[in-house]
């Protein structure tokens, strides 16, 4: 706040001339003034190009895990190393993370977006050529490529949001950037069980995984050329009044290394890390072990296996999109975040002890409970983090939370894996269900210090005060959206 100055007349002032100075002071000697913000309606298209090839990156991630048993006969190899060309996205995202975020940092969003666009679509290209019973090495080649491009996406809604995003608006469009990516997992579980059909004549087999991953290789291939001609790294001017205090910030203290020693001395966001890894985790070995977990109790139903897992995800995309306009209308980021955390627990505990049962619809219905709190849960995580770490970058702090995730989940997929060959389904559901009460204890300690929403409230009050000088002055206020 700048300091009052003389007001230049003969007669004392009053309070009011005083507080007349103090304000056109402050909006005088403010390099971009509080008010000074605009929504573009392009940010609904650079919205739903991200959404796209998160998209198309996500529907590779659980296109062999679905259809297993499939893949094992085809490459002839075991159902640990089909397995594997899930974990591997897991894998790589964990060392290749932070070299991505400092790049996010240094060079913004439309780099990360043509680097991701770009090497999805060649790991798509390298698929195409695996399609022989001896080149599993080269699906798995393709596979690690697209897992590569994975590092460049996950974290990225929440920075979307922020950075093209209104502050009434933000949860809302952290949770369609988080749509997205289910969305493609749902399509994942969907398609590959009815254009990859259980044959048995391996090269009618062969011809139906080309087609397949010719398929997706066209889809990666438009995006791209979309991405290249119009994704865009930020509008002009800032959306929220946040993004206007984080643009004139000095830039030593955005310093990447400085950033993440902040947040790992950042208690709250400590916790919600490690709850986060716990849930995600749990929903990552799940999808990856849906097939085989359906067909030990209701063999030869692949195709509804893959059901199961769409519907599993449709509930959770409902369950975001619900969660994160909940956010915009209320704030109350701790107590929904919670509240869905222990949700979560309860829908695995009733899928866990209803799986066996041996009838189908029972499975649909807990697998959709199951979906719209555990997957709802994931923009939640994102957007309770910025709020937490603000005025960090959201793109870093997103990456720890996925990086997190991963790494839970990679050990969950293996250990609840070893659980379904030695014992039995039920024991590695409640493996996860053990997991996720320690996670909504941890949950239930995090304190709610709002940063964001405390810096927006600042910076609104800011602005109404200008606004009552543009008043006095006869000014308009400026135009809150525009075309761009």
């Amino acid at each position: 706040m700048c300091e009052k100055g003389d007001s230049g007349k003969g007669d004392l002032p009053t309070k009011s001339d005083m507080d007349h100075v103090e304000l056109r002071e402050r909006r005088d000697t403010d390099t971009v003034p509080s008010g000074d913000t605009r929504l573009y309606r392009r940010r609904w298209l650079i919205l739903l190009l991200f959404s796209s090839y998160s998209l198309c990156n996500a529907f590779q991630w659980i296109q062999y895990g679905i259809i297993n048993n499939i893949f094992m006969k085809f490459y002839n190899v075991s159902s640990f190393a089909i397995d594997w060309l899930s974990m591997i996205y897991m894998l790589t995202y964990i060392p290749l993370i932070f070299p991505v975020t400092w790049l996010l940092e240094r060079k913004g969003l439309r780099v990360i977006a043509l680097f991701a666009a770009s090497i999805n679509c060649a790991g798509t290209w390298i698929k195409v050529a695996s399609v022989q019973p001896d080149l599993f090495w080269v699906t798995m080649l393709g596979q690690f490529t697209c897992s590569f491009a994975q590092v460049f996406i996950l974290g990225m809604p929440s920075q979307v949001a922020s950075v093209w995003f209104g502050s009434d608006e933000v949860s809302t469009a952290c949770a369609i950037g988080v749509f997205g990516n289910q969305l493609g997992v749902a399509i994942g579980f969907l398609l590959p069980p009815v254009l990859v059909p259980n044959v048995e004549d391996i090269g009618e087999l062969a011809q139906h995984i080309r087609t397949m991953f010719f398929i997706t290789a066209g889809v990666a291939s438009l995006i791209f050329l979309l991405v290249v001609f119009v994704f865009q790294d930020r509008p002009e001017r800032p959306p929220s009044p946040a993004q206007v205090a984080l643009r004139e910030m000095p830039t030593g203290q955005n310093s990447y290394m400085a950033s993440i020693a902040r947040l790992f001395c950042n208690k709250p966001f400590i916790l919600l890390l490690i709850s986060y890894g716990l849930n995600v985790g749990c929903f990552y070995a799940v999808s990856t072990l849906l097939n085989r977990m359906i067909i030990e109790h209701y063999p030869g139903e692949e195709v509804n296996a893959g059901r199961i897992g769409l519907t599993l995800v449709i509930a959770g995309v409902v369950g975001s999109l619900i969660c994160g306009i909940w956010l915009d209308k209320t704030k109350t980021y701790k107590q929904t975040t919670l509240s869905v955390y222990l949700l979560s627990f309860v829908g695995m505990v009733i899928y866990a002890f209803t799986l066996n049962l041996g009838h189908l619809w029972v499975v649909f219905l807990t697998s959709g409970v199951l979906g719209f709190f555990m997957t709802g849960y994931l923009p939640l995580g994102f957007e309770f983090a910025v709020e937490l770490t603000y005025p960090e970058s959201e793109g870093t702090s997103s990456g720890l939370l996925n990086c997190s995730a991963q790494m839970f989940g990679i050990a969950f997929t293996i250990i609840q894996g070893k659980i379904l060959d030695h014992f039995s389904t039920l024991a590695g559901n409640i493996f996860l269900c053990v997991f996720l009460f320690i996670g909504s204890i941890m949950t239930a300690f995090i304190k709610s210090d709002l940063r964001r929403q405390k810096a927006n409230q600042k910076s609104q009050t800011n602005l109404n005060a200008d606004s009552s000088m543009n008043s006095q002055d006869g000014k308009s206020l400026p135009v809150k959206e525009v075309k761009m």
